[in-house]
């Protein structure tokens, strides 16, 4: 009976203990302000900044945790938010988006298990459809760098310096990668 009544107070300690341990985690959790693709670039048009386009499908596993882990990171977030216009951009979306004078819209692929593509993404992706991947482009939407796969929160602090502090006018990733570590 004693061993019961320490058991169940220790359960209950455990239980309060990972509860302010889970209020103090989310906390720390940031979100990024996401925009549309139009909304960007609207405002690019009155305030230019650099693009930030995660490509994403509704299915795609990976992405979900690169939203809850990595897009949810402080760091990540406000580096975004300061930088960037961060866009998220379905690539199955079935929603016409004007750009620069063309329309792109989604498009059935025959034989896809999925039914096609939106041709937006598909141009950004240079037709490589690979979830996630995230896409900067410059003020101009000129392509810096094409990034496919899940990231965690440190890399992609780093992948988010490499654009916005413009190093790849300069180096590679992997060569700015090399330069950090010797500091």
């Amino acid at each position: 009976m004693k061993y019961l009544k320490y058991s169940f107070l220790l359960a209950i300690v455990a239980f309060v203990s990972f509860s302010f341990t889970q209020l103090e985690t989310s906390d720390n959790v940031a979100e990024v302000n996401w925009l549309t693709w139009e909304e960007a670039a609207k405002l690019n048009e009155t305030t230019p900044k650099k693009f930030f386009v995660d490509v994403y499908t509704s299915w795609c596993g990976w992405c979900k945790v690169m939203d809850k882990k990595t897009f949810s990171d402080p760091k990540v977030a406000a580096y975004l938010g300061e930088h960037f216009y961060a866009v998220k951009l379905d690539a199955e979306s079935r929603k016409d988006i004007m750009h620069l004078g063309n329309k792109f819209e989604f498009v059935e692929v025959e034989g896809s298990r999925r039914g096609g593509i939106h041709m937006l993404a598909y141009s950004l992706l240079e037709g490589k459809m690979s979830y996630p991947t995230v896409v900067t482009l410059n003020e101009n939407f000129e392509r810096i760098a094409i990034s496919p796969g899940f990231k965690e929160a440190p890399m992609m602090y780093n992948e988010l310096r490499f654009a916005a502090e413009e190093h790849y006018k300069n180096s590679n990733f992997q060569e700015f990668m090399a330069s950090q570590k010797s500091k």
